[in-house]
């Protein structure tokens, strides 16, 4: 990791950053055939030779261990610039399969995915390394693809040289009926192109998320790294699931000793479904979920705050605490089930040291703000992320179930669907997906003491333009060669559109610098 002795945000990175990208970042799956020998190509379109030796390759069974490239028949140990390696699997590929290649810390290089009939004869890039996956009618296995065949990936250019959205084309969606992406807005003048890595894995099974009251798979919204345990990632789905989500070959999936399915949760007194489209996680290790409506009562407003403990037993969880704050947003409660989806979209945990150190002037005293003022509200504040206006709504959340409102904060933006604070920046960050261009805002405390818009970035351009309504950034702790992890839910799992090799998939990977 490079240090600098200030941050850069919205200009030219300081002297002794990283300027070029690392010789394994270019090593790809490039064929893969399940007829008969299970074999892989790899090929390495850098200029300098890739050690191999410790990276290991598994498919999408989850009971499979990943097996060593090294130990795999033949053994290989490095790639050559412009080389083409190929091995046997150990472990088996067959219909509805995927391979993933793992590299020494167990983080995903690239993957594909294929659908019910397998790799047959191959599942190829064209072009070499840089293009999207296609069924062959020749297998090419150590030399350059034939690009013979047909069903590539329909949703355009893949990154070429700028990046890559890292799995394969053809995932299988027969469980799930993924939901095109609303129309897209304008972007916030001044947003820069993303800071972090180019390529993007998909992070999930596909249709992963399905449940009795989701059973198309969609609408997985929320996401939250959880600050004392960052291997875990929290995850709200909107029709009343909550998710605990822990890494397993490369992918997030659903924490098997928490619940294989998501757990369902409802409002205080047991009742109702909420639209759980936020969440976040409080000091105190609880879970605070966001919701705009009862899904059963849908064209009703419901903004509400609910408090779960994650260790509650049960498939079922209800609320310690829930704060109502629907009566301060008069203007979605016309009757129609349009406006009462536009609500509390996103919620994010601010800690009071964070106000305080930066000087943020209380509005409701117009004084430096003083968490002794407020003595039931715990440690921090939170912030509500508003649909429809994409306005920011701050609450002391007390634990005798009162409330203090604090106000309303500006992003710039459209719309607000996620809202976090990442200290590793120590910044506030609220997510707009495609309604507002696909953009993150992240915002400071200014000299005036108030919160004010900093920087907005973009996504990768190699991720579709989709309902991305969830975004999380690992902890600083986390931190390998200068990045963290970035993770994005896509609202629709939609992809590119059917035959993509995001179609059915909810989950994005990428980095983000440390």
């Amino acid at each position: 990791m490079t240090v600098t002795a200030a941050t850069t945000f919205g200009a030219a990175n300081g002297a002794g950053c990283p300027s070029s990208v690392p010789a394994a970042s270019r090593v790809r799956v490039n064929e893969v055939t399940s007829n008969g020998a299970d074999t892989v190509e790899l090929h390495n379109g850098g200029a300098s030779a890739v050690s191999i030796g410790s990276w290991k390759y598994v498919d999408n069974d989850t009971s499979h261990s990943p097996a060593s490239i090294s130990s795999s028949s033949p053994s290989a140990t490095s790639i050559p610039a412009g080389g083409y390696v190929t091995f046997n699997s150990t472990i088996g590929l067959g219909d509805n399969d995927s391979l993933f290649l793992l590299d020494n810390n167990g983080n995903t290089i690239d993957s594909v995915t294929w659908a019910t009939d397998g790799a047959k004869p191959s599942a190829e890039r064209c072009a070499d390394a840089t293009g999207w996956f296609q069924t062959s009618t020749t297998a090419t296995l150590g030399s350059a693809n034939s690009c013979s065949g047909s069903g590539g990936n329909p949703g355009g250019d893949p990154g070429g040289g700028t990046g890559h959205l890292l799995g394969g084309g053809g995932s299988l969606t027969k469980n799930c009926a993924p939901e095109a992406p609303s129309g897209t807005g304008s972007r916030p003048s001044g947003t820069l192109a993303w800071p972090g890595g180019l390529d993007v894995t998909i992070a999930d099974n596909v249709c992963a998320f399905t449940t009795s009251t989701g059973p198309e798979g969609r609408d997985l919204s929320g996401l939250a790294f959880d600050p004392a345990n960052p291997s875990v990632l929290w995850a709200s789905k909107n029709k009343n699931w909550l998710y605990k989500l822990v890494k397993s070959n490369g992918k997030w999936i659903p924490d098997p000793s928490w619940s294989a399915t998501g757990k369902q949760i409802r409002f205080a007194g047991g009742s109702g479904e909420p639209d759980s489209e936020g969440l976040t996680v409080g000091a105190n290790g609880h879970i605070y979920v966001s919701s705009e409506r009862d899904n059963t009562k849908n064209t009703v407003p419901k903004d509400t705050i609910m408090e779960f403990d994650p260790a509650s037993t049960g498939s079922t969880l209800t609320p310690i605490h829930q704060w109502d704050m629907t009566s301060q947003f008069p203007q979605l409660n016309t009757g129609d089930k349009d406006d009462a989806n536009l609500g509390f979209e996103g919620v994010g945990y601010v800690p009071d040291s964070w106000l305080t150190a930066n000087g943020w002037i209380d509005p409701l005293t117009h004084a430096a703000y003083n968490p002794a003022n407020y003595p039931l509200h715990g440690s921090g504040l939170f912030f509500a992320g508003l649909e429809w206006d994409g306005t920011l709504h701050v609450y002391g959340l007390n634990s005798d179930g009162t409330f203090t409102t604090f106000g309303t904060i500006a992003t710039g933006k459209a719309s607000v669907m996620d809202v976090s604070f990442d200290a590793g920046t120590q910044r506030l960050i609220a997510t707009c997906d495609n309604t507002c261009g696909e953009t993150h805002t992240f915002m400071k405390i200014n000299a005036s003491g108030a919160i004010v818009p900093d920087v907005t970035y973009t996504i990768p351009s190699v991720m579709p333009t989709d309902n991305l309504e969830g975004f999380a950034i690992a902890p600083s702790s986390t931190c390998v060669n200068g990045s963290r992890e970035a993770v994005w839910t896509d609202d629709g799992i939609y992809g590119f559109g059917s035959g993509s090799s995001a179609y059915g998939h909810a989950l994005y990977s990428g980095t983000f610098p440390c």
